[in-house]
């Protein structure tokens, strides 16, 4: 049996973080579905950046919609609706056999929006409505603005997927604004089937300290955060809070692993996968640690429900200098500034690209 498959049958959810036309069109992501357990996709700027600019999957779309007069934001989401509409498509058995729970894909507001909560909450409406899948989550960051937007955004009834969470402490904030979301829709007798996951940045906590720290702590840093944030997750659920919301019909937040790809060369290509097996979660991956766990990964048991070791190795990080709580808030800051730079690069490419076409089509 796959290593897939085990996570799977553990209660872990394979997300997979890429999502291209390519994927779509020549199969690969179906054959990531029946031969890798592969339940749902997240996506980002990043990736649609580069899909645009190395290859020609878009140019017909883009010569298009740019012949139509669309540029800019209105565009893009344009194109990424269709190839997320296409996954969600795929997806939706999956998210229909387990009751809505599993089977998502997400797409992300404009990071321009990221100290503008009220646009956020406007635009995370109106995405969802443009998508017309019941499978799309929103994607909203965790920061200070974006948590009251999650709120809303839950009460409203948009599905929402946290992003840029670093920390247990800004997960907690997050958490707590999808209750309070689950809770005015009970106080205003709505349907409470609005689900969120909670998507916590792993690996990128390695590299924010690989410079600074003895070869003994090497690689250890993201995997404790995590370990720490999954104890709370856990407390949560086992909370009288929680259990009266879930009684009364409410599903939970899942917590999601993300940037779980390993960054070290000199670290296994499945670390992270292999330290954040736990029932009842997601975790994301690119393309290529998810063909490097199927091909050789292995599930050597669950993370601990108690945070196993995770305060002892933090004190360690302490007593060498490194400050957890604000590296958190440097990388969530960092994390922000540079999805908003994707994001303007994005753009860009898309203008430029469109105006390459149509110079094209003029000299033909």
């Amino acid at each position: 049996m796959k290593a897939t498959q085990q996570l799977h049958d553990l209660g872990q959810s394979l997300w997979l973080d890429n999502i291209t036309r390519d994927l779509l069109i020549d199969g690969t992501l179906r054959r990531y579905i029946s031969e890798f357990s592969v339940t749902g996709l997240t996506s980002n700027p990043s990736i649609f950046e580069h899909a645009i600019k190395n290859g020609s999957a878009y140019d017909s779309a883009i010569r298009q919609k740019t012949t139509e007069g669309k540029s800019g934001e209105a565009l893009f989401f344009e194109l990424a609706l269709e190839d997320l509409s296409r996954a969600a498509d795929l997806f939706r058995p999956v998210y229909d056999a387990t009751g809505q729970v599993d089977g998502r894909v997400s797409l992300e507001v404009s990071p321009l929006l990221a100290n503008d909560t009220a646009g956020t909450v406007k635009q995370a409406a109106q995405l969802h409505a443009q998508g017309q899948r019941p499978n799309l989550f929103i994607k909203i960051p965790g920061t200070r603005e974006g948590v009251p937007a999650i709120e809303q955004s839950i009460f409203a009834g948009v599905p929402i997927n946290v992003t840029l969470l670093f920390s247990a402490e800004q997960y907690a904030a997050s958490a707590e604004a999808y209750l309070r979301g689950i809770e005015r829709r009970i106080a205003a007798g709505l349907d409470l089937k609005v689900d969120s996951v909670a998507s916590l940045f792993v690996s990128r906590w390695d590299v924010a300290v690989q410079d600074k720290i003895p070869p003994t702590l090497r690689n250890r840093l993201g995997i404790a955060i995590a370990k720490r944030t999954y104890k709370l997750y856990r407390e949560l659920l086992a909370s009288p809070r929680w259990r009266k919301l879930a009684a009364a019909g409410a599903r939970p937040q899942r917590l999601l692993w993300a940037s779980t790809g390993t960054k070290d060369p000199r670290a296994s290509d499945t670390l992270y996968i292999e330290a954040l097996v736990a029932p009842d979660t997601i975790n994301t991956m690119p393309d290529k640690t998810l063909s490097a766990f199927a091909d050789h990964g292995q599930v050597k048991g669950v993370m601990p429900v108690d945070g196993g070791d995770a305060e002892e190795v933090l004190a360690e990080f302490t007593r060498i200098g490194v400050d957890d709580a604000a590296l958190a808030g440097q990388l969530q800051r960092e994390g922000t500034a540079s999805f908003d730079k994707s994001w303007r690069d994005l753009l860009e490419r898309i203008a430029a690209k469109g105006a390459l076409l149509q110079n094209a089509d003029q000299t033909s």
